[in-house]
């Protein structure tokens, strides 16, 4: 049986690059970015107009002139209209390219207008003010987005603005998600007495959903042909193959030996954790992966979230997050020498530390307390005791809190 950080570690010496595609710029919210987003022009392209207002030459002001005639009206993409006389102005709205005869925007608020006649309200103008200058974010040729990101809705803004209808994105690796065993049913039959819904494999598949990431579901019965079958079928069709239950020694578990016969060499099976202590990884010659979780629910979303979510950012070249750590709350004793991965719900002081307070469930089978709680906390082995203050590694799975 292996550590955590040697299952970690072990895993994450089977990264693969899936590749690049190109996708519909607005389709592309939540992949990783593949390619360097440039400015294909200054940005702002012109000098443009930020107050509505009207547009003078500073010499005017500078000259004592405090009435301005309007000699025309100019909106946001209209031509630039110039002045032909130091006491005139243009009456101009936001987003309007400036004139090249003009320098300063007077507001509207700072401003009387009466027979087309803009007489100053105020002193203090200053020469350029009320202006985003042409190439002050960005000029042509610069870099507005790096790659090895994820791509945000602001990503998605950058791109419209430099017309890039299509992005360059990591592909991500097919993946099918396999639950197998007689006793599970669909979600919409009625289960009998000593049968039970299938929910991991649902979880698993909307876990990934987050990531962009659209998995296959199958389901195996309790038939070892059938499951040699299935289970070469997939090795063929897909990168990885992500299992939910099977995996131990009872006798109607034959997805062990279905792998072996099939070319999936074990790389490690059992982790000293809890929960999700059977845990089985390994890797076919073709480089298919399979991680086979066993088949408790809390023990399958916390291997997904601790070991296959961090391979698939490695994989997408993903530029990764600094480690979450929170403050327990309360003293905590767990005795068994395992690496236990504990429900918390997060919370957050006044000095804006995170507050982990546990929530300790029924087992490994206690999904109930998945809806409840936010992360887990990650307390070390060769510890019995765990106390109040102290500051721990912890793995979010609702997006939202960190």
């Amino acid at each position: 049986m292996i550590t955590v950080e040697q299952a970690e570690k072990l895993i994450k010496l089977q990264l693969r690059n899936f590749g690049t595609e190109y996708i519909a710029f607005e389709l592309a919210l939540g992949r990783v970015l593949a390619e360097d987003i440039i400015a294909d022009r200054d940005l702002p392209p012109f000098n443009r107009v930020t107050m509505d207002g009207i547009a003078v030459s500073y010499s005017a002001l500078e000259k004592g002139i405090r009435s301005f005639k309007i000699k025309a009206t100019q909106a946001a993409g209209d031509q630039p209209i110039d002045i032909d006389n130091p006491d005139e102005c243009i009456e101009i709205m936001t987003g309007a390219a400036l004139p090249g005869s003009v320098d300063t925007i007077i507001r509207y608020e700072d401003i009387d207008i009466n027979d087309s006649v803009a007489i100053l309200l105020i002193s203090g103008i200053n020469k350029g003010q009320n202006l985003h200058l042409k190439g002050a974010d960005k000029h042509k040729g610069e870099v507005m987005a790096m790659k090895a990101q994820l791509i945000t809705p602001a990503i998605i803004s950058l791109a419209a603005s430099v017309g890039k209808a299509e992005l360059l994105v990591k592909k991500l690796p097919r993946v099918v998600i396999i639950s197998s065993g007689d006793e599970l049913v669909d979600v919409d039959q009625e289960p009998s007495p000593t049968q039970i819904r299938k929910s991991n494999s649902h979880t698993i598949k909307a876990v990934l959903s987050q990531y962009k990431l659209k998995a296959d579901l199958l389901h195996i019965p309790d038939d070892p042909i059938i499951t040699k079958q299935k289970i070469s079928d997939c090795i063929k069709n897909y990168d990885v193959i992500l299992m939910t239950g099977g995996i131990s020694m009872g006798k109607f578990d034959y997805i062990p030996k279905a792998l072996e016969e099939t070319g999936v060499k074990a790389i490690f099976h059992k982790v000293s954790q809890r929960p999700g202590k059977p845990f089985w990884f390994g890797k076919h010659e073709n480089e298919a992966l399979v991680f086979a979780f066993p088949g408790n629910p809390v023990a399958t979303f916390m291997c997904l979230h601790r070991y296959f979510l961090p391979w698939l950012n490695a994989t997408q070249g993903f530029r990764q997050k600094p480690s979450v750590y929170a403050v327990l709350e309360q003293d905590f004793i767990f005795k068994p020498d395992l690496q236990y991965f504990l429900q918390i719900k997060l919370s957050f002081s006044e000095q804006g530390q995170i507050l982990a307070n546990p929530i300790e469930g029924n087992g490994s089978g206690d999904f109930a307390n998945l809806a409840d709680t936010d992360a887990f906390i990650e307390l070390p082995m060769q510890r019995e005791e765990f106390k109040k203050g102290e500051v721990f590694r912890i793995w979010p799975f609702k997006q939202f809190m960190i």
